[in-house]
């Protein structure tokens, strides 16, 4: 083969390396208004992965496919002043409240319209639910096989790939038929900056919904530039069980959420004695901090 069909499965998520005090409302939910929306850092490992095989057959396309709000179409534009080649925002109110089977169900019904798919790429896990479900779930929706954990494609010919997998207690090197699911580990290499010409070139890339909220004209730029289209699909363009989307689709009820702030108390300072070293060392275990 001298190309092939690559998606990314990214999302957007709150920074949550940045989380203060006022990262939590009182009812427990994120304050999504406090904490700046980041591509997720593992999905960009993964598109990293598919640029590499993109650099290797030039001829291949990738495409993001999100799910989210109408903001989430700026990490499509992230990945096109990347190298992605284009993006389809899943985006709906019938969405909303989606865990993480709902998700796939929704996901995996998108990518049915989206023709023929070599290989599927996405990142382990998410860092706003640290669950590394979708993936996986989204693989067996569609009934093909997956490999996770991938840190490398070491070699993809025809239709067979070889990935390298990171695994708690060593390396693991799998070889599998295409199509097939893909997740990337944060351990994978970092995805190469944005390119400047890109950046130029795409900087006007929009969804319907966006252009219809800018007050300027761009008609003739877009009739010129079909590729600045960003595709939105919603649950109309799916072929979809509404009893499976959404809250009503989502098993996954959350029993509490407390709120904690870690905050700087006492200081301790300790010589390098042995005997001050132990004593420590007893405090935090029987704290619970560690041990």
């Amino acid at each position: 083969m001298k190309a092939y069909n690559i998606i990314v499965l990214a999302k957007q998520v709150p920074d949550t390396r940045n989380v203060g005090k006022d990262a939590m409302k009182a009812d427990g939910t994120v304050n999504r208004a406090v904490l700046p929306a980041i591509f997720n850092p593992e999905d960009l490992n993964a598109l990293e992965q598919a640029l590499r095989i993109k650099d290797q057959y030039p001829e291949s396309t990738i495409k993001i496919l999100t799910m989210g709000p109408g903001r989430a179409a700026d990490i499509i534009r992230e990945g096109l002043y990347r190298g992605a080649d284009g993006g389809v925002l899943l985006t709906d109110r019938a969405f909303a409240g989606s865990d993480t089977l709902a998700t796939s169900y929704a996901i995996g019904q998108a990518l049915k319209k989206m023709g023929k798919i070599d290989i599927i790429v996405a990142g382990r896990q998410a860092i706003d639910g640290d669950t590394a479900q979708v993936g996986p779930q989204v693989a067996e929706k569609l009934g093909l096989l997956q490999v996770t954990y991938v840190e490398e494609i070491v070699d993809l010919k025809g239709k067979n790939i070889t990935v390298k997998r990171r695994l708690e207690n060593g390396v693991e090197t799998v070889k599998a038929p295409l199509p097939l699911v893909i997740t990337v580990n944060g351990s994978a290499p970092d995805c190469r900056s944005r390119n400047a010409k890109r950046l130029m070139k795409y900087k006007r890339a929009r969804t319907v919904t966006e252009l219809q909220k800018e007050n300027e004209d761009y008609t003739v730029l877009y009739n010129e530039r079909p590729d600045l289209m960003i595709q939105e699909m919603t649950v109309n363009d799916i072929e979809s069980d509404a009893s499976q989307l959404g809250l009503t689709g989502s098993p996954t009820k959350v029993k509490s959420i407390e709120n904690v702030v870690l905050q700087a108390k006492d200081s301790k300072v300790i010589s390098g004695e042995d005997a001050e070293i132990e004593e420590m060392m007893l405090e935090l275990i029987k704290s619970h901090t560690i041990g």
